[in-house]
């Protein structure tokens, strides 16, 4: 048999666990199981103390022939045929986890719930309930000494915490001893006395709470004395000391006829009762502490019609303040419940007279806390408490045994069916189709790479407290030292090429990045779409990821592609422009679109005028690719290995700059990706930005051979120098190498391009024949490896993202307008960040979010062509500061094509 223990998702708070590696060490050496163990960096107990204990650490548990949790698990991450043991909410027909019970139903899953593993009485074995009632009255006084403080009144409550503040029960324990203290020698605020505190139910949950609340001074009471105490409110008995209602059915029900309360009665006939807490205990309240059993045949304790009632009269003002709500029954016992509450924003607040919800501690309404995990915020006590408890079942389970009668009680459905104690819970699933609990489980991400670029993304990611990260790398040290820098962030080693591994990593997430190299991504987005999971990359659509399409779409993934800067960035501020022309019958005729990664201009004092902030065989090979474009009617066609030849010597965008430009490959098939008809343009032109004298070192680096795809090459710097200009043996002055160029460039000596050539492999530090050897699959792997080493930012340097769009538009008055939208971006050189892996890196997480919000409902292989991804993007980009500069001018001999000069 082998045992999965999973990660807990619902929120980051979740920290318990089932067994703890304790339990799990005792299990292996008495059954001799295998246990498996979801990795999680929140969990109480950290994954080496697991590893420890003889369990081995596993993202994937397909394996597992039984599934442990503590909370419901997410429809999408449930594995068809195992059983399944945890807290499910179901077998009381909740509505809001109906299609959980579907699905369970539907996959063949058997459901083991705690809830219902009892003795043959149905005492209940395996429970929270007690921590339930410790945190819970722990966050209660917590809350209504808050409550108090922001009604005007100090009090000695405003000393408690939380209860996850606090290490463990002695701590807890000792803080109440304060506060104990403190009430019995400064007492209680007199508008508020006495202070009533009711408890009802019986069972573990109230126990837990009676234990925390008995350590402070108080007197038990009766329902009886109810009226007389308060009648004597003034009496200085109540200055210092707390009052404690326990009460039970028999208190606050009646039969509806009449007659007194029968036990036997009201729990096989309760529609003959009534409840009367509202009129016989609530008047008298100050907190009460909730903590009953209830099933919907039963009358509710209070209506929000009874809380209305009492909240309307004002000499009860300083009753009702505040309710813990431990049992958690939203709509339930009390119908005003609406909702669970969570650890990081514990209240609620009620006023019933006017019907609103709210959370401001100082308006008015009954402040309400009904956290469905308290338990883990004592997650160490709660845990052993708990696996104590379980231990023997689980044992049971790991030996197979599955007619263990405890177990056996505990299932609610298996091989597709309903059992038949819960055979009723059918019309439960039939009224509520449709209805789905929020999902406020952890979302994951999984990045795949640790290059550049993955900073910036993993930093916008990591803000929001509701992500997890996982960073894989075939580089785990990569990965590790990017990993560490943000919470919820985790390393792991990855080999795509594991096809096991790969498909277990992309299904322990919700979205998956690639920024790995481009040809790898189409093996990426296979996996994605076969474990049913959405991926993001800022690569160019290939064909390879293209004939994808259908398949993304049948499997209701989307394959977000082009989403950095460019391109990325480009598409949605281009798409901005052309929808609203379109939206008001305008026609686009001309659209240029540059943009380039340089360095900031005081930076670029080399031969190149650039420096590498990501890649340069990106650089590299872009050169070598063909392109296709159209220009003042005519279309042109670049053919590869002539582009840095047939560049734009002169790109007038801004004064200050002295750009030129290269054509970026076919932009003519951006007419339809955009959404425009070509044939009514006059220019459709994209081009990458350089300084000036660039790609005439380029070209001449292409020329001589540097820039090959063919042909391993292992030698020094300089020998590859020589061999690319024929160089004898022993020539090293400048002057036998500047001959060398010429003869091989067709040029003199003494020409300013030999000049340049020298001094630009001087720089990359090509003309040292002391250099050590460097291997590289071919010459241009070769030249990336040198200009990586010798042209990369220094400290204190900076780089800069120039991206600007030209639209020429005719409105339907005839009117021929300019349109312009640029952003200029300079990376921060106190930090390093760069402005191309910030440009390239937030963007793609921008887009990661939207589809963890599910804001992205495009499925296939596309885009940020459309309003649903480039809208929000763009307004996300401007709240971080990169947004976009617009200008209009009227006439096109305002236009970028009238100026740029082509070569």
């Amino acid at each position: 048999m082998v045992l999965g223990i999973r990660r807990e998702d619902k929120n980051r708070w979740e920290r318990r666990v089932a067994l703890t590696p304790s339990h799990v060490k005792r299990l292996i050496r008495e059954t001799g199981a295998r246990v498996l163990v979801q990795p999680s960096n929140t969990r109480i107990f950290n994954n080496s103390s697991f590893e420890r204990a003889g369990a081995k650490i596993e993202e994937d548990l397909t394996k597992a022939d039984a599934i442990l949790g503590i909370k419901e698990v997410p429809i999408d991450k449930l594995i068809a045929n195992k059983t399944y043991m945890l807290f499910s909410h179901t077998h009381k027909g909740q509505a809001y986890n109906m299609d959980s019970l579907r699905e369970f139903l539907g996959r063949n899953i058997r459901l083991i719930d705690y809830e219902l593993m009892t003795d043959q009485k149905g005492k209940r074995l395996v429970l929270f309930g007690t921590h339930a009632g410790y945190a819970g009255m722990i966050d209660g006084l917590h809350g209504l000494g808050q409550r108090l403080l922001a009604l005007g009144y100090n009090s000695p409550l405003i000393h408690m915490g939380q209860a996850h503040v606090y290490p463990n029960l002695e701590c807890v324990a000792t803080k109440l001893r304060h506060v104990a203290d403190i009430i019995s020698d400064q007492g209680l605020p007199d508008a508020f006395a006495p202070m009533v505190f009711t408890f009802t139910g019986a069972g573990n949950v109230t126990k837990g709470a009676r234990a925390i609340f008995d350590r402070l001074p108080h007197d038990n009471i009766t329902v009886d004395e109810l009226p007389k105490i308060v009648a004597d409110r003034f009496n200085p008995r109540y200055k210092n000391r707390l009052l404690a209602l326990q009460v039970s059915a028999q208190d606050y029900v009646e039969r509806i006829d009449g007659g007194s309360y029968d036990r036997a009665e009201y729990r096989e006939f309760p529609d003959r009762y009534r409840s009367v807490f509202a009129q016989k205990i609530a008047p008298y309240t100050t907190m009460l502490v909730n903590g009953i059993y209830w099933e919907s045949r039963y009358p509710r304790l209070m209506t929000t019609k009874d809380l209305a009632d009492i909240q309307r009269r004002r000499e009860l003002k300083s009753r009702m303040l505040a309710i813990a709500d431990i049992s958690c029954d939203i709509g339930g016992s009390l119908e005003f419940m609406s909702h669970a509450s969570t650890i990081d924003s514990p209240f609620f607040y009620v006023d019933a007279v006017n019907g609103v919800e709210h959370k401001d501690i100082e308006k008015p309404g009954v402040q309400i806390n009904s956290i469905d995990n308290l338990p883990t915020e004592l997650p160490f006590e709660a845990s052993k408490h708990f696996g104590d408890s379980l231990y023997p079942y689980a044992k049971a389970l790991a030996l197979g045994n599955l007619s263990d009668p405890v177990l056996s009680r505990a299932v609610i459905c298996q091989n597709g069916k309903l059992e038949a104690p819960h055979a009723h819970l059918e019309k439960n699933l039939a009224a509520a189709h449709g209805i789905r609990v929020a999902d406020t489980r952890r979302k994951r991400v999984l990045l795949v790479g640790s290059g550049m670029v993955s900073q910036p993304l993993v930093d916008y990611l990591a803000r929001s407290r509701d992500t997890d990260i996982t960073v894989a790398s075939n580089n785990l040290d990569e990965a590790r030292s990017l990993a560490c820098q943000f919470p919820n962030t985790q390393a792991m080693q990855l080999d795509i090429s594991d096809t096991r591994g790969l498909d277990a990593s992309v299904r322990g997430s919700d979205v998956v990045v690639s920024l790995i190299p481009a040809p790898l991504h189409p093996q990426l987005a296979d996996a994605a779409i076969r474990n049913g999971r959405h991926m993001v990359t800022a690569s160019y659509i290939s064909p390879e990821m293209e004939s994808l399409n259908c398949r993304a779409r049948d499997a209701s993934v989307t394959i977000l592609n082009e989403i950095g800067l460019d391109p990325g960035i480009d598409h949605c501020s281009a798409m901005k422009i052309i929808d609203e022309a379109k939206s008001r019958g305008a026609t686009v005729r001309s659209f240029i679109s540059w943009c380039g990664g340089l360095t900031a201009p005081e930076c670029s004092a080399n031969e190149l005028g650039y420096k590498f902030s990501w890649s340069p065989r990106g650089v590299l090979t872009a050169g070598l690719n063909a392109a296709k474009f159209k220009i003042n009617k005519l279309e042109r066609t670049i053919e590869s290995g002539s582009l840095f030849a047939q560049k734009f010597g002169r790109v007038p965008l801004f004064p200050g700059f002295a750009f030129e430009g290269l054509a970026n490959r076919d932009s003519l098939q951006y007419a339809d990706i955009y959404g425009l008809k070509l044939n009514d343009m006059d220019t459709m032109f994209r081009g990458t930005l350089r300084y000036r004298g660039f790609a005439e070192i380029l070209d001449a680096m292409y020329e001589l051979g540097m820039l090959s795809l063919d042909n391993a090459v292992r030698m020094t710097p300089f020998e590859f120098l020589a061999s690319r200009i024929n160089l004898e043996p022993g020539q090293f002055d400048l002057s036998q190498i500047a001959h060398a160029l010429a003869t091989r460039l067709n040029t003199t000596p003494t020409s300013p391009l030999v000049s340049r050539l020298i001094t630009a492999f001087s720089e990359f530090g090509m003309l040292d024949p002391a250099h050590r050897a460097i291997h590289a699959p071919t010459h241009l792997d070769f030249m990336s490896h040198i200009l990586q080493s010798s042209l990369k930012f220094t400290s204190g340097e900076r780089d800069m993202v120039c991206l600007f769009h030209e639209f020429g538009i005719e409105e339907p008055s005839g009117e021929y307008n300019v349109h312009t939208s640029s952003m200029v971006a300079y990376g921060d050189a106190e930090s390093g960040e760069t402005a191309m892996a910030r440009t390239v890196g937030v963007p793609a997480a921008i887009a990661t979010r939207l589809l963890l919000e599910g804001k992205i409902q495009t499925r296939g292989v596309i885009r940020p062509t459309i309003g649903e991804i480039y809208q929000p993007l763009l307004e996300r980009l401007a709240s971080m500061g990169m947004h976009f500069t617009e200008t209009t001018k009227q006439g096109a001999h305002h236009s970028l094509q009238q100026t740029m000069a082509w070569n």
